[in-house]
């Protein structure tokens, strides 16, 4: 997905990926701010572009929110300077810095201008919005969160991904849902332990860019495409494999990170939790076969309008990988017997 990328395209990147260094290496919640910054001023050049208007559209819409939330978490900041001592203020400032990084990675109830963005942007850019653009928010939520707000974003978070994306025919929106939704995991992982977040966004990223550049490389972005194009069965199998394995069906590798989490909060007696992180994962795995069975079920040769005939030497290393993902029981097996 990078050789289409010019020198201008990579420098963005190169300063994107810098930013994050700076803001979980810092050593003040400033230093941490200045980062965030920086990381806004160089994902904007790569999101917009003056040909396509819902791309300018989305950099306009990401620059506002993402600056609302940088003004709150600065504010925030200098009232935790000046009323250091007060416990009832750092507590009530805990809640509001949350909210902040929580609105920066678009986790529910800040959720709004995450589905609309990612409508307008590339595979490449979603690909980065829905992993890299979570790391540093996130990193900053562990150091200082406030318990019982992120157990409400977490449920709000799991509700919102599975719910919201039932309705949606645009495959970026069904992203963009199932990314709220795997952002209750995330959120929960961390809470748990950093080590477990680590591994977990590792996997997530892993799956995430795999179903990207397929529909990168067949320049798909709605459902009824899935049907409309004549595809191989390997694409297709590929495609059921992945899904299946980002909705957490147990055979695949998906459902290992989410394992460990049930666990966790099975041993500490969150039962409700875990009953709505399960209910929730059979809403996304419904919605992730609808989009499979689309190219699945309607085989008749008369409806298949473009045939799509991949020769790039990625698909095979996606292929590799995909086979991979089958072999998850293994390491559960291995991890947990």
């Amino acid at each position: 997905m990078f050789y289409f990328l010019n020198s201008n395209k990579m420098f963005f990147i190169f300063i994107l990926l810098f930013s994050t260094m700076i803001s979980i290496s810092a050593n003040s919640w400033f230093g941490a701010w200045i980062g965030l910054e920086i990381n806004l001023m160089s994902f904007i050049p790569l999101i917009s572009s003056s040909k396509n208007m819902l791309s300018s559209e989305a950099s306009l819409k990401y620059f506002l929110t993402q600056s609302i939330a940088s003004i709150n978490f600065l504010f925030y900041i200098i009232i935790k300077m000046i009323m250091f001592n007060n416990f009832e203020i750092n507590n009530f400032i805990s809640i509001l810095i949350n909210s902040s990084m929580l609105m920066k990675m678009g986790s529910a109830p800040f959720h709004f201008w995450f589905p609309n963005i990612v409508e307008g942007l590339s595979w490449f850019n979603n690909f980065i919005l829905m992993t890299w653009q979570k790391i540093t928010p996130m990193i900053l939520l562990s150091y200082y969160f406030n318990s019982n707000l992120l157990i409400f974003s977490i449920i709000l978070n799991m509700i919102i991904g599975a719910i919201g994306g039932l309705n949606q025919t645009s495959l970026r929106k069904i992203m963009a849902f199932s990314s709220i939704n795997n952002l209750g995991w995330m959120i929960s992982s961390i809470m748990i332990s950093e080590n477990l977040w680590m591994f977990y966004l590792t996997m997530y990223s892993f799956l995430i860019s795999m179903l990207c550049f397929f529909f990168y490389m067949m320049n798909m972005f709605f459902l009824d495409q899935m049907f409309i194009h004549n595809m191989k069965s390997l694409i297709k199998l590929n495609l059921l494999i992945n899904f299946l394995s980002l909705g957490g069906l147990p055979p695949f590798i998906g459902f290992f990170p989410k394992w460990i989490v049930i666990n966790f909060l099975m041993m500490n007696n969150f039962f409700m939790l875990t009953f709505i992180f399960l209910m929730m994962s059979l809403i996304l795995l419904f919605f992730y076969i609808r989009i499979i069975y689309s190219s699945f079920m309607m085989n008749y040769f008369k409806m298949k309008w473009l045939k799509i005939y991949l020769k790039n030497k990625f698909f095979t290393f996606m292929n590799f990988f995909s086979i991979i993902s089958i072999s998850g029981i293994i390491f559960s097996t291995m991890f947990f017997l």
